[in-house]
């Protein structure tokens, strides 16, 4: 199929520029998380203060009321009671700030595998252009959020997590045989995507530092991005219309859902979120 390179130029250079943005955060937050590490002291948790973290958090958004929707957040791994969050010494903030970045990195890497290994497909590789183009970018835009979430893992002392994360990675693997078509591709896509963005809204909820909360809110502005972009084409494969994931595309041939399907909720909740544990360096 082919597309006007110019219209989807300008689609890409919109997309970079949050994406820029996000990027732009990380650097600048380096050096502010290499004072906080110097001042609550290096730490490195164990597998035990990692349970600990998760156990604790738990509680304090299902005592708050702020569990996204009940337990759904709650489940995902966060919480504690404030008077023991508050109670607990500086370090151990630092402890879970390297979770946050470890399991963010791991999850990172893996959507990088998975784009990777669906552009060699014959009928991603040599099909639609403009999912081709967004797979493409996509992948670019998640190695470039992994090796931002690693530099800030390690300014706070904490070890680098280059392998992709142990809950999903399995699935992927054992999804990959399954993918016959097009559809196949975007509906894994959009999961990782939807776990991603899950994720980084409840580390929000966790981050100590400002800085840290802001650069986890501008990444997951870009994986929204992606989120919608995927349930968009996903509606249109699924209605029998790929002709329309086109850029340009005719508008009129739309269906009416075309402009919400891609935000079902329009607060999100975070329903697939990865604790913080799940990723981190053992």
């Amino acid at each position: 199929m082919s597309f006007d390179e110019r219209a989807l130029g300008g689609l890409i250079t919109e997309s970079q520029d949050l994406q820029s943005e996000a990027m732009a955060q990380a650097r600048a937050n380096l050096p502010m998380l290499e004072e906080i590490r110097h001042e609550r002291g290096d730490v490195n948790p164990g597998p035990g203060e990692r349970r600990a973290f998760d156990e604790g958090r738990r509680s304090l958004l299902a005592r708050l009321g702020l569990s996204g929707g009940g337990a759904a957040v709650a489940g995902a791994g966060i919480g504690s009671a404030l008077a023991a969050l508050l109670a607990r010494p500086a370090a151990a903030d630092t402890a879970l700030d390297i979770q946050i970045f470890q399991t963010a990195s791991s999850l990172e890497k893996l959507a990088v595998e998975t784009y990777k290994a669906a552009l060699t497909l014959p009928f991603i590789k040599d099909g639609n252009a403009v999912v081709k183009k967004f797979a493409e970018t996509t992948m670019m835009q998640h190695d470039e959020h992994k090796k931002a979430f690693q530099a800030q893992s390690t300014k706070l002392g904490g070890q680098v997590q280059d392998m992709p994360n142990p809950k999903y990675a399995p699935v992927v693997e054992s999804t990959k045989p399954t993918l016959k078509a097009p559809a196949d591709v975007v509906k894994l896509a959009a999961t990782l995507e939807n776990v991603a963005r899950d994720t980084y809204l409840a580390d929000l909820a966790m981050f100590t530092d400002a800085n840290s909360r802001f650069l986890m809110a501008t990444v997951m502005g870009v994986e929204t991005q992606h989120l919608a972009t995927l349930r968009a084409v996903q509606a249109l494969l699924a209605g029998g219309a790929p002709q329309l994931i086109a850029i340009p595309t005719d508008i009129a041939k739309l269906p009416a859902a075309a402009g919400s399907v891609g935000f079902p909720d329009a607060i999100p909740k975070a329903t697939m979120a990865s604790p913080p544990s799940e990723g981190a360096v053992k």
